[in-house]
Formats: structure tokens, C-alpha cells, sequence
């Protein structure tokens, strides 16, 4: 990602920061959203073809419907239980199916992604080409497995080979390539246009899937008005969605440095959405107001949650990221971290192994990773701060203040916290 700041005087930055905060939310834009009750979880669609399901049951379309319901749940609840529950439907529709069989192993394997069992999905996704049934479909999949196991030649191919410049799952998935290149311009070009097709097909789980996506895009631009603006929008469309809500949440804190009215909008989320992963966001702003005690309650509750077994390897960055550093368990987030690289070696994994190396005081083996797997295939901000500490570390200068320059506009992405650690480097 090249940021407009790259060559600016850090004088200047300092002079524009009061500008940079500017507020751009207002309480009366998302309150109404803000009182929410708990999500159904049933409906009289759910219960008609849940109750043809029996023991050794052969309703293949039962199956089918039902899956997709639990996923709806899940996406609405943050409740794991759903997402295990539509793999068990998915798993027995496919060990059934004689006709449309391709469908259903897609569908098992995007819940495979969810879980993060990405080599499983591959397997499924390989299964279901070789059928040579709905190509398109099957091409799309494979893109987005690739992508995850950072396979980024094939994923490159499987892009290629789906062109269409009018069809909205080419257009995300365009975005999300040169998102992945670092070119954001062309990232946004992309998501505008994909959400321009959702809207003009009035498909409203398109829109507000195009609406939250391309307000993080805006974020990371530094369009903190439009990101705002299109997080309400997909409220609008769906007043209980977490993420629309979690992203005015990272606006009122790391834009406008109000973790207060952050934490409130966040405990209204956690009332009725489980996903571990907000507790960490809520214990990274109390730990911004010095609130050492709230802090560790949610770090507390983050740790309760992943006790349940469904969660298998979902969360194994997050918890790499806090051994390495909130709770200073360096080897066992160094276990995680080739873990990871087997699963999925992607820069991110990548980064993990390097700066797990570094905390343990390898620091040449943490640059020789840098080196060989991270330096110019990502530009995710995270990722190149840690990439400066280890240079700093070997006493590669140079290489800091040249990822040092690229960090001074990342400051909204990395969070609060993030700028005096910056400016150390």
C-alpha cells in the first residue's frame, strides 16, 4: 500500500494532526442501532425442513436448506455451534448426494474456510472441478482457497480465468487481489463497481456485504468520512450487523480517540453476538485507557471462549499475536507460528515466525525469514512494523527508515497505540 505521507516532513504531520482527528461520527447516526436484542435462531422455514430430517434420513434437500439456516445463524450470532451444526448437514448431503453433488461440496468447503481448514476446502474445491460441472463457480472457490493457503500464482490463474467485468464475484475478487498487490486505488475502483452491480440488482446481502467491505477499504485509504458513512449504510440495510458496528467502534477510537464512546458501542455488539475475537478489540482500548482491570476481564473472556474445542485453529494468529505480545509465552507462540506456516504459508504466518524468532532472540533468523517470505509480498502495516524491528534489530537502518516513512500513514489501521512505537523505531 503506498501512502500520500510517504515523503512528507514529519513536521508537517504534527501540524495536521488536529485535522487528521477531526470527528466524523455522531451518536444520533447509530444509537436506534445500538439497542439490539438476540438474533432468532429458529424460523418456520428452519422447522418445517429440519423436522424431515431422521435418523439414516435420505432428504437431500433437507439437508441442503437446513445448512444454510445454521449459517445464517451464524453469521447473525457469532455462535460457533451454528457453523458445526451446517457442517454436519453439509457433510451428510454430500455422503448422499447422487445429483448436485459439486453444490454441496462448495458449500462444505466454504464452511471449511470459515473453520480455517483450508487444505480440507482444497481438497473439496479439487473434487468439484474435476467434475467439470458449474466451472465458474468452481474457479471462483478455488481463487479464494489459493488465496488463504497464499498460493498466489494459482490464484492468479484461477482470476484469469473468471474475467467478467459485469459479474459481482469477479469484481470482489479483483479487489481483493489488488488489495493483495498493494495497489488500493484499483482496490476501491473494483469494490465501487461491485457494490454498483449489487445495488442495481437491489440484492441486499450483496449490499451490505459491498457497503462493510468497502468501508474498510476507505479506512485503509484514509476516507474516513466515506468509511463511516458506508458502515451506516449497511446498518440501514441489517441493524444488527456486528461488523458495521465494529468498524464505527475502530473509527471512534483510533480516528477520533474516544475509547469510551468505543466500549459502549462494542458492549452493545457483545450482548448478543459471541465472537471471541471482539473481546480482544475491547481489551486492546481498555488497555489504551491504562484500564489494566477491564482489560483483563475481557482477555479473560477471550480465553473462556476459545476452551470450546469447535474453535479448532480459527484463532491461532490472534492467540500467537498475544503470547508474543501481551503474555511474553514466546515458545508457545513460536509452536503456533509453524503451525500456521504449515497450514497456510502466507506472509502473515510468515510474520508470526519471524517475530516469534526475533522474541526469543534469533534475530538472524527472524531477518532470514523477512528476507525469503515477507519483504515486498505484503503491505499490511502490522506485518511491516514488525519487519522494521527485526531490520533494527540486525542493524539494517536503512531498511527501518524506509519502513518507518511507509508506517507514518498507517497510524489509523494500527491503532492508537501503534504511534509512539513507531516513532521509536
Amino acid at each position: 500500500m503506498k501512502y500520500l505521507f510517504l515523503f512528507v516532513p514529519l513536521l508537517f504531520l504534527f501540524s495536521c494532526a488536529d485535522a487528521e482527528h477531526s470527528q466524523v461520527t455522531n451518536q444520533e447516526d447509530y444509537n436506534k442501532f445500538l439497542v439490539s436484542s438476540p438474533s432468532r435462531t429458529t424460523s418456520k422455514y428452519y422447522e418445517l425442513w429440519n423436522s424431515k430430517i431422521k435418523p439414516d434420513s435420505m432428504q437431500l434437500t433437507s439437508f441442503g436448506i437446513v445448512a444454510s439456516e445454521y449459517s445464517r445463524y451464524f453469521q447473525n450470532t457469532g455462535d460457533i455451534k451454528y457453523l458445526k451444526k451446517a457442517e454436519q448437514a453439509l457433510e451428510r448431503a454430500v455422503k448422499i448426494a447422487a445429483i448436485g453433488k459439486t453444490g454441496y461440496q462448495r458449500a462444505l468447503a466454504r464452511n471449511y474456510i470459515s473453520q480455517h481448514r483450508f487444505k480440507e476446502a482444497l481438497q473439496l474445491a479439487d473434487s468439484a472441478r474435476s467434475k467439470g460441472i458449474d466451472i465458474e463457480e468452481a474457479q471462483s472457490l478455488l481463487f479464494d482457497i489459493h488465496m488463504e493457503l497464499g498460493n498466489y500464482e494459482q490464484a492468479g490463474k484461477y482470476l484469469d480465468s473468471i474475467k467478467n467485468m459485469s459479474q459481482f464475484g469477479y469484481l470482489i475478487r479483483a479487489a481483493k487481489w489488488n488489495d493483495y498487490k498493494g495497489d488500493l486505488d484499483t482496490t476501491i475502483r473494483f469494490m465501487e463497481l461491485a457494490k454498483q452491480e449489487a445495488e442495481d440488482a437491489k440484492n441486499t446481502s450483496l449490499m451490505i456485504w459491498s457497503y462493510t467491505n468497502i468501508a474498510d477499504y476507505y479506512g485503509h485509504a484514509g476516507k474516513i468520512k466515506d468509511s463511516y458513512n458506508y458502515f451506516l449504510k449497511s446498518l440501514q440495510l441489517d441493524p444488527e450487523n456486528a461488523y458495521a458496528k465494529k468498524g464505527i467502534a475502530w473509527i471512534v477510537f483510533s480516528h477520533e480517540k474516544n475509547p469510551d464512546e468505543a466500549l459502549r458501542i462494542l458492549d452493545s455488539v457483545t450482548k448478543n453476538y459471541s465472537a471471541p475475537d471482539y473481546y480482544l478489540l475491547k481489551s486492546e482500548i481498555a488497555a489504551f485507557q491504562n484500564n489494566e482491570m477491564k482489560s483483563l476481564a475481557n482477555l479473560d473472556k477471550y480465553y473462556k471462549a476459545l476452551q470450546n474445542p469447535s474453535y479448532g485453529d480459527m484463532y491461532n494468529a490472534n492467540n500467537a499475536s498475544l503470547y508474543l505480545e501481551e503474555t511474553g509465552q514466546y515458545e508457545k507462540a513460536l509452536k503456533i507460528a509453524e503451525k500456521e506456516v504449515e497450514n497456510r504459508p502466507t506472509p502473515n504466518s510468515y510474520d508470526l515466525l519471524a517475530y516469534s524468532y526475533l522474541k526469543i532472540g534469533k534475530k538472524d533468523k527472524a531477518l532470514e525469514v523477512v528476507e525469503n517470505h515477507i519483504a515486498g509480498k505484503t503491505f499490511e502495516p502490522n506485518i511491516l512494523y514488525h519487519s522494521a524491528e527485526i531490520y533494527k534489530a540486525n542493524g539494517k537502518l536503512s531498511k527501518v527508515k524506509e519502513l518507518k516513512e511507509e508506517l507514518t500513514g498507517a497510524a489509523y489501521e494500527l491503532g492508537p497505540d501503534m504511534a509512539n512505537k513507531i516513532a521509536k523505531l
